[in-house]
């Protein structure tokens, strides 16, 4: 599926690319993006040339935190209409509620959802990108402006009591730890926030749920209107589930309110099946996965839902046509070689990813 942003998921991209001495319309049209793109708000855009833009744009640059500088001025008003109904809101917990309802309409590549425990709730942040783009910058710029969000809500000395990345740490962690605070994580098994139980709790100042009602009368209409396919539902959670080790054909049927059967007629009316759906989010993050040297190949494993090292090796080899290690290796040798005839090096890695996941879709 070719999944749109609104172009206001690039407010601040110009003034941030000035600062460290680029030209945004001539990045833009590298990764072959319309200038109008940053000036208006509404516009949808590519989310996979987003991601690519920040990383080209990091990559020239030479700024490790390209995407988190975009993020740090963010306020609840980039969300267009969604941002009206979470003002609204009673509590925290509602407003977090409409955001996870009503995020697609801002936005088909950000995926998010709440895991509360007695007295913890995380909030996970994924990004489903067509061909497995790097976004390690715009999962900074979304998880930044998700922290600023939350202290817009709450209040400005809110603090989190992690933030967890599953990109590695960069060279320096300042600007990190100016915005976020020492509570952060590096190489972890997802990216998102974890907050106290007891913030859900949190009053909203500026609260009117007689606003909010009829505000989200409108958003459902939006909503209404959108024609996500059952394999585009099923896909989203199966990026959901995985790193939890629970994802089964069961289990996204519950969460659909369905029962596998009917999954599984759906699916076969649209030409795919819940295995196919799962080998193709599996292909696309085992190759975001084997880009970080510091996890161990049984680690990926985990990742992935595998119970034992030799069933992901076994699987990987039937869609990648070698080892996990072997594929890592000629990654890094490919990236290297590209890098040194001035190519972007996000090739070495993606034209590998694309073979693969077109391989599984079927397509030529």
């Amino acid at each position: 599926m070719y999944r749109l942003v609104r172009s206001a998921t690039l407010q601040g991209y110009a003034e941030t690319a000035r600062s460290v001495g680029l030209d945004p319309h001539q990045m833009l049209a590298t990764v072959g993006l319309p200038r109008t793109c940053i000036d208006q708000t509404d516009t949808l855009i590519s989310a996979s040339a987003a991601c690519r833009l920040l990383e080209v744009s990091a990559a020239a640059s030479g700024v490790e935190d390209f995407g988190l500088r975009m993020s740090e001025k963010r306020q609840l008003s980039i969300l267009g209409p969604l941002s009206l109904v979470i003002r609204e809101e009673p509590t925290l917990r509602d407003a977090l509620n409409s955001m996870l309802r009503y995020m697609s309409l801002h936005s088909e590549a950000v995926l998010v959802n709440m895991e509360e425990s007695a007295d913890a709730l995380v909030i996970r942040m994924s990004l489903v990108v067509d061909h497995q783009a790097h976004t390690r910058q715009a999962d900074e710029m979304v998880l930044g402006s998700l922290f600023q969000m939350l202290r817009e809500l709450i209040g400005p000395h809110w603090q989190a009591r992690q933030i967890c990345f599953s990109h590695g740490a960069p060279k320096g962690s300042s600007n990190h730890m100016r915005i976020f605070g020492n509570r952060i994580e590096f190489g972890g098994d997802f990216n998102g926030i974890v907050c106290a139980s007891k913030d859900l709790q949190a009053v909203l100042p500026a609260a009117n749920p007689e606003m909010a009602r009829h505000t989200r009368a409108f958003l459902d209409s939006l909503l209404a209107q959108t024609s996500h396919t059952m394999a585009e539902k099923v896909r989203r959670l199966v990026y959901s589930l995985l790193p939890t080790g629970h994802c089964s054909v069961e289990r996204v049927a519950g969460q659909l309110g369905v029962d596998r059967r009917t999954v599984h007629r759906r699916l076969v009316q649209e030409g795919t099946t819940f295995t196919r759906v799962l080998d193709e989010v599996r292909a696309g993050l085992a190759v975001n996965y084997l880009r970080m040297p510091e996890r161990s190949i049984s680690y990926v494993a985990e990742l992935l839902g595998f119970s034992v090292h030799s069933a992901f090796a076994r699987w990987f080899r039937g869609h990648f046509g070698c080892s996990p290690s072997d594929w890592r290796t000629a990654d890094v040798q490919r990236a290297q070689g590209l890098v040194q005839t001035g190519q972007a090096p996000e090739r070495a890695w993606q034209d590998l990813a694309i073979n693969a996941t077109q391989h599984l879709s079927g397509r030529p």
